[in-house]
Protein backbone atom coordinates (compact mmCIF):
# COMPACT_ATOMS: atom_id res chain seq x y z
CA UNK A 1 0.00 0.00 0.00
CA UNK A 2 1.11 3.50 -1.09
CA UNK A 3 2.34 5.88 2.15
CA UNK A 4 -0.09 8.39 -0.36
CA UNK A 5 -2.89 6.59 1.62
CA UNK A 6 -5.50 8.60 3.13
CA UNK A 7 -8.27 7.08 5.55
CA UNK A 8 -11.29 7.25 4.21
CA UNK A 9 -14.57 8.33 6.20
CA UNK A 10 -16.35 6.34 8.15
CA UNK A 11 -19.10 4.41 7.11
CA UNK A 12 -20.50 3.51 10.40
CA UNK A 13 -20.13 4.48 13.85
CA UNK A 14 -18.24 2.36 16.05
CA UNK A 15 -21.15 1.40 18.86
CA UNK A 16 -23.50 1.04 15.68
CA UNK A 17 -21.13 -1.56 14.78
CA UNK A 18 -20.50 -3.18 18.00
CA UNK A 19 -24.34 -3.30 18.14
CA UNK A 20 -24.56 -4.64 14.95
CA UNK A 21 -21.91 -7.48 15.64
CA UNK A 22 -23.82 -8.43 19.47
CA UNK A 23 -27.52 -9.04 17.21
CA UNK A 24 -25.47 -10.92 14.67
CA UNK A 25 -24.12 -13.14 17.45
CA UNK A 26 -27.03 -13.75 19.48
CA UNK A 27 -28.95 -15.28 16.14
CA UNK A 28 -26.27 -17.37 15.11
CA UNK A 29 -24.39 -18.68 19.10
CA UNK A 30 -26.62 -19.36 22.25
CA UNK A 31 -23.68 -18.89 24.43
CA UNK A 32 -22.61 -15.15 23.68
CA UNK A 33 -24.27 -12.81 26.20
CA UNK A 34 -23.54 -8.92 26.90
CA UNK A 35 -23.27 -7.01 30.35
CA UNK A 36 -23.62 -3.27 30.42
CA UNK A 37 -23.18 -1.33 33.46
CA UNK A 38 -25.65 1.50 32.48
CA UNK A 39 -24.63 2.54 29.33
CA UNK A 40 -26.33 1.23 26.75
CA UNK A 41 -27.62 4.94 26.18
CA UNK A 42 -23.73 5.45 24.86
CA UNK A 43 -23.24 2.12 23.05
CA UNK A 44 -26.98 2.60 21.43
CA UNK A 45 -27.43 -1.12 22.53
CA UNK A 46 -30.81 -0.37 24.21
CA UNK A 47 -32.76 -1.88 21.34
CA UNK A 48 -30.71 -5.59 22.13
CA UNK A 49 -32.22 -5.30 25.91
CA UNK A 50 -35.61 -5.52 24.65
CA UNK A 51 -35.59 -7.75 22.02
CA UNK A 52 -33.24 -10.15 23.85
CA UNK A 53 -34.24 -10.10 27.19
CA UNK A 54 -32.70 -13.13 28.66
CA UNK A 55 -28.98 -12.64 26.55
CA UNK A 56 -28.47 -8.45 27.54
CA UNK A 57 -28.20 -7.93 31.47
CA UNK A 58 -28.09 -4.11 32.60
CA UNK A 59 -26.04 -4.72 35.88
CA UNK A 60 -25.88 -0.77 36.72
CA UNK A 61 -22.89 1.28 37.87
CA UNK A 62 -21.43 -1.72 39.43
CA UNK A 63 -18.75 -2.60 37.14
CA UNK A 64 -16.94 -4.92 39.99
CA UNK A 65 -20.07 -6.57 40.27
CA UNK A 66 -20.69 -6.67 36.67
CA UNK A 67 -17.22 -9.04 36.37
CA UNK A 68 -18.43 -11.56 38.58
CA UNK A 69 -21.76 -11.94 37.30
CA UNK A 70 -20.05 -12.56 33.85
CA UNK A 71 -17.63 -14.92 35.20
CA UNK A 72 -20.34 -16.53 36.74
CA UNK A 73 -21.96 -16.87 33.28
CA UNK A 74 -18.78 -18.19 31.86
CA UNK A 75 -18.75 -20.96 34.62
CA UNK A 76 -21.70 -21.85 33.20
CA UNK A 77 -21.00 -22.28 29.63
CA UNK A 78 -21.97 -18.75 28.58
CA UNK A 79 -19.43 -16.49 26.50
CA UNK A 80 -19.50 -12.82 28.33
CA UNK A 81 -19.46 -9.77 26.70
CA UNK A 82 -19.10 -6.94 28.95
CA UNK A 83 -18.87 -2.93 28.69
CA UNK A 84 -17.86 0.40 30.66
CA UNK A 85 -15.61 3.60 29.37
CA UNK A 86 -12.50 2.40 29.65
CA UNK A 87 -11.29 3.54 33.32
CA UNK A 88 -14.49 1.59 34.71
CA UNK A 89 -13.78 -1.57 32.72
CA UNK A 90 -10.16 -1.93 33.55
CA UNK A 91 -9.09 0.73 35.86
CA UNK A 92 -11.83 0.34 38.55
CA UNK A 93 -12.00 -3.94 38.34
CA UNK A 94 -8.03 -4.46 37.53
CA UNK A 95 -8.33 -6.67 40.78
CA UNK A 96 -11.57 -8.77 40.00
CA UNK A 97 -9.96 -9.16 36.75
CA UNK A 98 -6.86 -10.49 38.25
CA UNK A 99 -8.48 -12.70 40.84
CA UNK A 100 -12.03 -13.72 38.99
CA UNK A 101 -11.09 -14.02 35.12
CA UNK A 102 -7.21 -14.41 34.89
CA UNK A 103 -6.59 -16.50 37.97
CA UNK A 104 -9.70 -18.56 37.71
CA UNK A 105 -9.05 -19.19 33.69
CA UNK A 106 -12.58 -17.81 33.12
CA UNK A 107 -13.26 -16.81 29.00
CA UNK A 108 -14.46 -12.78 29.34
CA UNK A 109 -14.58 -10.15 26.69
CA UNK A 110 -14.35 -6.41 27.69
CA UNK A 111 -15.10 -3.83 25.56
CA UNK A 112 -13.58 -0.65 27.07
CA UNK A 113 -15.15 2.36 24.62
CA UNK A 114 -13.92 6.23 24.86
CA UNK A 115 -10.41 4.45 25.59
CA UNK A 116 -7.88 7.18 26.01
CA UNK A 117 -8.19 10.69 24.53
CA UNK A 118 -11.29 9.71 23.01
CA UNK A 119 -13.38 10.42 26.12
CA UNK A 120 -12.96 14.30 24.76
CA UNK A 121 -15.42 15.86 26.09
CA UNK A 122 -16.77 13.87 29.14
CA UNK A 123 -13.68 14.91 31.08
CA UNK A 124 -10.08 14.10 32.55
CA UNK A 125 -11.77 11.30 34.97
CA UNK A 126 -13.34 9.75 32.02
CA UNK A 127 -10.06 9.47 30.35
CA UNK A 128 -7.83 6.00 31.09
CA UNK A 129 -4.15 6.81 29.65
CA UNK A 130 -3.13 2.97 32.11
CA UNK A 131 -5.54 0.53 30.91
CA UNK A 132 -2.84 -0.57 28.47
CA UNK A 133 0.11 -1.40 31.12
CA UNK A 134 -2.55 -2.65 33.33
CA UNK A 135 -3.92 -5.56 30.57
CA UNK A 136 -0.21 -6.31 29.58
CA UNK A 137 0.78 -7.06 32.61
CA UNK A 138 -2.35 -10.28 33.61
CA UNK A 139 -1.04 -13.75 32.02
CA UNK A 140 -2.34 -14.72 29.04
CA UNK A 141 -4.68 -11.52 28.59
CA UNK A 142 -5.41 -10.48 25.00
CA UNK A 143 -5.31 -6.62 24.01
CA UNK A 144 -6.90 -5.44 21.20
CA UNK A 145 -6.66 -1.84 20.25
CA UNK A 146 -9.46 -1.21 17.63
CA UNK A 147 -8.12 0.88 14.64
CA UNK A 148 -11.48 1.01 12.59
CA UNK A 149 -14.74 -1.02 12.57
CA UNK A 150 -13.83 -3.91 10.12
CA UNK A 151 -11.39 -5.22 12.79
CA UNK A 152 -13.84 -4.80 15.78
CA UNK A 153 -16.83 -6.33 14.75
CA UNK A 154 -14.23 -9.33 13.27
CA UNK A 155 -12.13 -10.21 16.35
CA UNK A 156 -15.01 -9.75 18.75
CA UNK A 157 -16.91 -12.51 16.54
CA UNK A 158 -13.33 -14.39 16.52
CA UNK A 159 -13.09 -13.47 20.46
CA UNK A 160 -16.27 -15.64 21.25
CA UNK A 161 -14.49 -18.45 21.06
CA UNK A 162 -10.93 -17.29 22.57
CA UNK A 163 -9.78 -18.64 25.99
CA UNK A 164 -9.10 -15.89 29.02
CA UNK A 165 -9.27 -12.22 28.82
CA UNK A 166 -9.89 -10.24 26.05
CA UNK A 167 -9.82 -6.53 25.91
CA UNK A 168 -10.77 -4.24 23.21
CA UNK A 169 -9.94 -0.61 24.19
CA UNK A 170 -12.13 1.43 21.43
CA UNK A 171 -13.50 4.67 20.27
CA UNK A 172 -17.54 5.04 20.28
CA UNK A 173 -17.64 7.57 17.48
CA UNK A 174 -16.39 6.50 13.78
CA UNK A 175 -13.37 5.96 12.85
CA UNK A 176 -11.61 6.63 9.32
CA UNK A 177 -11.91 3.55 7.40
CA UNK A 178 -8.77 1.44 6.87
CA UNK A 179 -9.72 -1.81 6.60
CA UNK A 180 -11.98 -3.58 3.32
CA UNK A 181 -14.86 -5.58 4.26
CA UNK A 182 -12.78 -8.70 3.05
CA UNK A 183 -10.22 -8.59 5.46
CA UNK A 184 -9.20 -11.03 7.42
CA UNK A 185 -7.47 -10.32 10.76
CA UNK A 186 -5.30 -12.96 12.85
CA UNK A 187 -4.66 -12.59 16.99
CA UNK A 188 -1.20 -11.70 17.08
CA UNK A 189 -0.64 -10.48 13.81
CA UNK A 190 -0.11 -6.93 13.08
CA UNK A 191 -0.68 -5.68 9.41
CA UNK A 192 2.07 -3.60 6.98
CA UNK A 193 0.02 -0.61 5.74
CA UNK A 194 2.62 1.56 3.87
CA UNK A 195 6.50 0.19 2.90
CA UNK A 196 9.35 1.90 3.27
CA UNK A 197 13.25 1.60 4.16
CA UNK A 198 13.82 5.08 6.04
CA UNK A 199 12.13 4.11 9.58
CA UNK A 200 8.51 2.27 10.34
CA UNK A 201 6.18 3.60 12.70
CA UNK A 202 4.26 1.16 14.55
CA UNK A 203 1.07 2.10 15.73
CA UNK A 204 -2.26 0.60 17.30
CA UNK A 205 -5.76 2.06 17.75
CA UNK A 206 -6.76 5.84 16.94
CA UNK A 207 -2.92 6.09 16.48
CA UNK A 208 -3.29 4.07 12.92
CA UNK A 209 -4.59 6.60 11.00
CA UNK A 210 -2.36 9.54 12.39
CA UNK A 211 0.58 7.13 11.53
CA UNK A 212 -1.01 7.44 7.80
CA UNK A 213 -1.12 10.93 7.65
CA UNK A 214 2.40 11.31 9.21
CA UNK A 215 3.25 8.74 6.29
CA UNK A 216 2.03 10.26 3.49
CA UNK A 217 3.70 13.97 4.69
CA UNK A 218 7.17 12.30 5.09
CA UNK A 219 6.62 11.39 1.50
CA UNK A 220 6.48 14.73 0.71
CA UNK A 221 9.34 15.65 2.26
CA UNK A 222 11.09 12.17 0.40
CA UNK A 223 11.29 10.26 3.18
CA UNK A 224 9.76 7.04 2.61
CA UNK A 225 8.38 4.88 5.78
CA UNK A 226 6.54 1.81 6.74
CA UNK A 227 3.59 1.99 8.71
CA UNK A 228 2.34 -1.19 11.01
CA UNK A 229 -1.12 -1.45 12.74
CA UNK A 230 -0.14 -4.55 15.45
CA UNK A 231 -3.61 -4.91 16.24
CA UNK A 232 -2.95 -6.95 19.00
CA UNK A 233 -0.51 -5.24 21.57
CA UNK A 234 -0.95 -8.32 23.49
CA UNK A 235 0.52 -10.92 22.01
CA UNK A 236 2.46 -8.55 20.19
CA UNK A 237 3.30 -9.56 16.63
CA UNK A 238 7.23 -9.78 17.67
CA UNK A 239 8.46 -11.18 13.94
CA UNK A 240 7.02 -8.13 11.77
CA UNK A 241 8.53 -5.90 14.32
CA UNK A 242 11.68 -7.46 14.26
CA UNK A 243 11.45 -7.78 10.05
CA UNK A 244 10.83 -3.74 10.51
CA UNK A 245 13.87 -3.46 12.67
CA UNK A 246 15.94 -5.23 10.06
CA UNK A 247 14.94 -3.57 7.35
CA UNK A 248 14.53 0.31 8.57
CA UNK A 249 16.51 0.35 11.69
CA UNK A 250 14.66 3.27 13.71
CA UNK A 251 11.03 2.53 14.72
CA UNK A 252 8.29 5.17 16.15
CA UNK A 253 5.75 3.96 18.46
CA UNK A 254 2.38 6.20 18.18
CA UNK A 255 0.07 4.90 20.86
CA UNK A 256 -3.35 6.92 22.34
CA UNK A 257 -2.49 5.43 25.92
CA UNK A 258 0.59 6.00 28.45
CA UNK A 259 4.68 5.22 27.37
CA UNK A 260 4.52 3.80 30.89
CA UNK A 261 4.27 0.16 30.48
CA UNK A 262 2.03 0.64 26.73
CA UNK A 263 2.99 -0.51 23.28
CA UNK A 264 5.91 1.51 23.11
CA UNK A 265 7.72 -0.43 25.80
CA UNK A 266 6.54 -3.32 24.37
CA UNK A 267 8.43 -3.09 21.43
CA UNK A 268 11.60 -1.56 23.26
CA UNK A 269 11.50 -4.92 24.98
CA UNK A 270 11.05 -6.77 21.70
CA UNK A 271 14.03 -5.37 19.57
CA UNK A 272 16.57 -4.78 23.20
CA UNK A 273 16.46 -8.53 23.25
CA UNK A 274 16.59 -9.55 19.95
CA UNK A 275 17.40 -6.67 17.27
CA UNK A 276 18.87 -3.20 18.69
CA UNK A 277 17.97 -0.52 17.42
CA UNK A 278 16.92 2.86 17.96
CA UNK A 279 13.40 3.77 18.86
CA UNK A 280 11.18 6.65 19.70
CA UNK A 281 8.20 6.73 21.98
CA UNK A 282 4.90 9.06 20.87
CA UNK A 283 2.21 8.93 23.35
CA UNK A 284 1.07 10.34 26.42
CA UNK A 285 3.88 11.42 29.23
CA UNK A 286 3.12 11.74 32.84
CA UNK A 287 -0.55 13.81 32.18
CA UNK A 288 -3.66 13.37 33.48
CA UNK A 289 -6.86 13.86 31.56
CA UNK A 290 -8.77 16.69 30.44
CA UNK A 291 -11.21 18.24 28.40
CA UNK A 292 -11.93 19.29 24.81
CA UNK A 293 -12.05 18.20 21.36
CA UNK A 294 -9.91 15.27 20.17
CA UNK A 295 -7.76 17.04 16.98
CA UNK A 296 -6.70 19.62 20.22
CA UNK A 297 -6.16 16.74 22.50
CA UNK A 298 -3.81 15.25 20.07
CA UNK A 299 -2.11 18.30 19.91
CA UNK A 300 -2.12 18.54 23.70
CA UNK A 301 -0.95 15.19 23.97
CA UNK A 302 1.92 15.53 21.39
CA UNK A 303 0.39 12.29 19.38
CA UNK A 304 -0.84 13.77 16.34
CA UNK A 305 0.74 13.23 12.72
CA UNK A 306 2.76 16.54 12.78
CA UNK A 307 4.05 15.31 16.48
CA UNK A 308 4.95 11.81 14.72
CA UNK A 309 6.79 13.34 12.04
CA UNK A 310 8.31 15.52 14.09
CA UNK A 311 9.64 12.26 16.10
CA UNK A 312 10.52 10.57 12.78
CA UNK A 313 12.68 13.49 11.74
CA UNK A 314 14.19 13.92 14.77
CA UNK A 315 14.84 9.92 15.34
CA UNK A 316 16.97 10.35 11.36
CA UNK A 317 18.67 13.10 12.71
CA UNK A 318 20.05 11.95 15.38
CA UNK A 319 20.64 7.71 14.60
CA UNK A 320 21.11 7.95 11.12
Amino acid sequence: MSTTYTPAPPRREMFQVFAETLEELFQKNPRPVYLDADLMGSMKTSGLWESYPDRVFNCGIQEANMVGVACGMALNGYRPIIHSFSPFAIRRVFDQLAVSVVYAEKSVRVVGSDAGICASWNGGTHMCFEDVAMVRSLPNACLVDVSDAVMFADLLTQSVDWPGLTYFRTARRGRPDLYSDQEIFEKGKGKVLAEGDDATIIASGIQVSEALKAAALLQQRGIAVRVIDVITVKPLDEPLILESATKTGLLVVTENASIYGGLGEAVCGVVAEEQPVPVIRNGIRDRVGQTGSEEWLKEQYGISAADIVSDVLHGLKKFK
